[in-house]
């Protein structure tokens, strides 16, 4: 198992443990209950007014509200701040579509609070592309096609280049500053979770064939991501996206969530690595094209989980825990923080 799950993402275990005997509406439910007061989440969604809008709610799904609210405009992929203080994302002209592969190239950068007020466009159309925080939320961390741009948020000036060596998509800072995250091309493997040193620049193979949307799990050591093993006979042959979770180096590969009929994406921890939460969508690229897919919670506890009959992945992970999987409401790219972002309710 992790380190980290027995050390963090598995306490509470025991107490929580009765829930998943309980008939499966209400073992969710006392999920939802669980989650409720632990701070809040920021994700892009459609509205009434027919574009994707920014909203926040409690983890599940509880208070909800609108924070952009902009008919002309088309934001998503929001992200907190370390602090969360600010909120990051990408603001396209409306009715642009979002491209869930290069998204991170598409629109302006925008930093505004975590109500989406005093929201400020950083750059123009293009620049800063696939921008995400620092460790400390001083600087961005910009992926261009000639390479890593660090870059001071107060001077605007770049104060580091590294080369991007494949990575082409989903760059994110390990919360200790110390290593990069991406999707990219590594030793002629495309769709390759990397992992990079930030000081030197070094690389190496996190999982390779058929993986993306990386993120950062809190301690810095580990990575959860979206990976389609090249083995699955179902969807004619195509298989479905499951939700791993891997060591930085690559070691210890581990299903944390999949389901046949759905691809898991969007896998993002929340800052006690108790609980993920992820996206669930029966078409690929994880709804971004259309109205988004259904966000779920589930403990880590209780992970490895299968949802579904899904008859192939039980038959392949046979020792599962299958605990209660809350669902939230469609949305897309969620980010969860602890801190009391949404005190106006």
């Amino acid at each position: 198992m992790f380190r980290f799950a027995v050390a963090a993402c598995f306490l509470g275990f025991a107490a929580v443990a009765h829930a998943a005997e309980a008939p499966a509406d209400e073992a969710a439910a006392a999920l939802a209950q669980e989650v409720a007061g632990k701070g809040w989440i920021v994700y892009s969604a459609r509205s009434d007014n027919a574009t994707w809008d920014l909203f926040l709610s409690r983890p599940d799904g509880s208070s909800a509200r609108n924070i952009t609210n902009t008919p002309d405009y088309e934001e998503a992929a929001p992200r907190f701040a370390p602090n969360a203080t600010r909120i990051l994302y990408r603001r396209l002209a409306k009715g642009t579509q979002i491209n869930h592969d290069q998204w991170g190239f598409q629109g302006e950068l925008v930093i505004s609070k975590p109500d989406g007020s005093t929201a400020v466009a950083v750059g123009g159309e293009g620049e800063y592309p696939w921008a995400s925080w620092s460790e400390d939320g001083k600087q961005l961390v910009c992926l261009e096609k000639k390479g890593i741009k660090i870059v001071d948020l107060g001077t605007k000036q770049v104060v580091q280049e590294l080369p991007r060596k494949g990575i082409y998509q989903q760059l994110f800072c390990s919360p200790d500053g110390k290593w990069f995250c991406g999707t990219g091309n590594y030793q002629n493997a495309a769709w390759t979770v990397v992992r990079m040193s930030r000081e030197d620049g070094t690389l190496n193979a996190v999982h390779v064939f058929q993986n993306c949307t990386p993120d950062w799990c809190p301690d810095s050591e580990h990575i959860i991501y979206s990976s389609r093993p090249g083995d699955q006979k179902s969807n004619n042959g195509y298989g479905w996206t499951q939700l791993w979770m891997s060591n930085g180096d690559g070691t210890d590969a581990q299903l944390i969530y999949g389901e046949e009929g759905f691809h898991i994406y969007g896998g993002h921890l929340s800052p006690d690595s108790q609980y993920v939460m992820f996206t669930k969508c029966p078409d690929d690229g994880g709804g971004a094209e259309s109205k988004g897919a259904l966000m779920c919670v589930m403990r880590m506890a209780d992970a490895p989980s299968i949802g579904g009959e899904s008859p192939e992945l039980h038959a392949k992970h046979a020792n599962t825990k299958n605990g209660p999987v809350h669902e939230l409401t469609f949305g897309w790219e969620p980010h969860w923080t602890y801190e009391n972002v949404g005190a106006t309710e």
